[in-house]
């Protein structure tokens, strides 16, 4: 479905950037952000510098928005004091080193002309030509694909979200008991969907981003996905089986992964397990060839790279799910019950 903002509807809207140690970003964010078809009148936007020890506020500053300075808590906490300072009936969301298009504002806000829709979703591109990096654009292609046919999705990632202000208060906002930029957003979408908060997903709403260029730095990425998607999954165990966004073969290939090298081992001790290795290996290089597909026909040069992409992602979240499981004896949620009101200061 095509959505577009209808005629007459222009909310009062904030923009939250929270930012740490941005300034090498942040000014082409702000210049994005700055030069948007929407109306100046009506879009605020706030940078939330989380501590910096660089020019982030200097720079913020210096673009003519408004800057919340506060110590470094990690970018849940920043969000939250954007969510607290913000005076728009929408708050949206975008990360230091995104670009939104001239026209993200107006395509954020477009789904909520019905009341009935409380939350949406953006999309990622990128101008990278890095292998990697572009293996990782067809990997947010694949999940736009799976939410862009689904009438309501349950997660929003904060790259590119919009939510109605008093939703997002009265939910408590981000847990930052998620200290990094990983998976408190994916709480936040959970906990709004099990509200019965209607969210959807608009891929017009585009934000440029420089994904991970290197296999070493995906690896760690998907690591710590992996980690903190246990941690997440504690807090709503019903989305381990089904999710929006994450697709089912995704599960099935780190079992996979799981399976050969763990048959493998055995095989030293046992050799008809090298056998069951064997064919999970197998298994999990067929299982490639819906992503091998799918990159073919948007990255023709990139797809002879996209089955170890898959099992290196397959490997990077089996050894996160490992960690995670670790860490969940010691991993307790902080946010409360009590809803973020917004600051007096900013009404």
């Amino acid at each position: 479905m095509t959505l577009v903002a209808p005629t007459g509807f222009c909310p009062q809207v904030t923009v939250v950037v929270p930012a740490y140690n941005a300034a090498h970003t942040l000014p082409h964010c702000l210049r994005a952000l700055t030069t948007q078809d929407y109306p100046a009148s009506a879009a605020e936007i706030i940078v939330v510098d989380d501590g910096s020890t660089d020019e982030t506020a200097t720079l913020a500053r210096s673009a003519g928005v408004r800057v919340i300075s506060q110590p470094n808590g990690g970018p849940a906490s920043a969000r939250n004091a954007g969510i607290q300072a913000a005076t728009g009936e929408i708050i949206l969301f975008t990360d230091a080193d995104c670009e939104p298009l001239g026209d993200w504002i107006t395509q954020m806000v477009a789904p909520l002309a019905d009341p009935q829709i409380a939350g949406v979703k953006g999309s990622y591109r990128t101008r990278q030509r890095e292998v990697v990096a572009r293996l990782a654009q067809c990997e947010f292609e694949e999940r736009y694909d799976r939410q862009a046919r689904l009438p309501v999705i349950d997660f929003v990632d904060s790259y590119a979200a919009a939510f109605r202000a008093d939703v997002l208060r009265e939910a408590g906002g981000f847990d930052p008991a998620f200290p990094h930029a990983n998976n408190e957003d994916v709480d936040l979408s959970y906990r709004l969907a099990r509200l019965d908060h209607r969210l959807v997903f608009n891929r017009r709403a585009v934000v440029y981003h420089r994904h991970v260029a290197g296999w070493r730095g995906y690896v760690r990425l998907k690591i710590r996905r992996g980690y903190w998607r246990v941690l997440t999954l504690k807090l709503h165990p019903g989305k381990a089986f089904s999710d929006s966004y994450t697709p089912q073969l995704l599960k099935l290939q780190v079992l996979l992964l799981a399976a050969t090298a763990g048959l493998g081992l055995a095989g030293i001790a046992w050799r008809p397990a090298l056998v069951g290795a064997g064919a999970a290996l197998l298994a999990l290089g067929l299982s490639t060839l819906p992503f091998v597909r799918s990159v073919r026909r948007r990255d023709r040069a990139a797809a002879v790279w996209a089955a170890p992409f898959i099992v290196a992602r397959s490997a990077a979240f089996a050894l996160g799910i490992i960690g995670g499981l670790i860490g969940l004896a010691r991993f307790r949620p902080t946010l409360t019950a009590r809803a973020l009101a917004p600051r007096p200061e900013a009404r």
